[in-house]
């Protein structure tokens, strides 16, 4: 019964909403991609880039508590919390954009009894309050207890 119903209403719903030809028309080939690195914040830990910049975002990767020369972060989840924003800071600063400009940030945690001491961090940091999601995680690279990734505007 359903197939039937919604081949009577595809027509309709096609009919109510075409997508303009322009759309479907316009060419990917003006779009550029540009990987940023620093040598400010935390080196990548595989084959992939700090952050991709696009002429209307800013894809930043996510950035563990660790320093710029590598070392990983001891301390409260909050010393690993601010470490990992301030290698977005500074890969975002990298792209000519600012934490200001974080529109959407996923947070992934080991543990999230942790939840609210990286939330007390976080809040410092992100006082415009970007959209985001937190979520916990069986484990994260290098053995740290929290990520951090974020999409900005140039």
């Amino acid at each position: 019964m359903f197939a039937l119903a919604s081949k009577r209403l595809l027509p309709i719903l096609v009919r109510r909403n075409p997508i303009p030809i322009q759309i479907l028309q316009r060419p990917l080939s003006n779009m550029s991609a540009t990987p940023v690195y620093t040598n400010k914040a935390a080196p990548v830990a595989g084959p992939y880039s700090q952050a991709v910049k696009t002429p209307t975002t800013i894809y930043c990767s996510g950035q563990i508590p660790c320093d710029a020369e590598g070392n990983l972060v001891e301390g409260t989840i909050q010393q690993k919390t601010a470490a990992c924003i301030a290698n977005i800071k500074a890969v975002l600063e990298e792209a000519s954009s600012s934490i200001e400009k974080v529109v959407k940030v996923n947070v992934f945690l080991t543990d999230m009894s942790n939840f609210a001491s990286m939330n007390e961090e976080y809040a410092k940091w992100f006082v415009h309050k970007p959209a985001r999601s937190c979520v916990a995680v069986y484990q994260l690279p290098k053995g740290v207890d929290v990520e951090i990734e974020c999409i900005a505007l140039p």
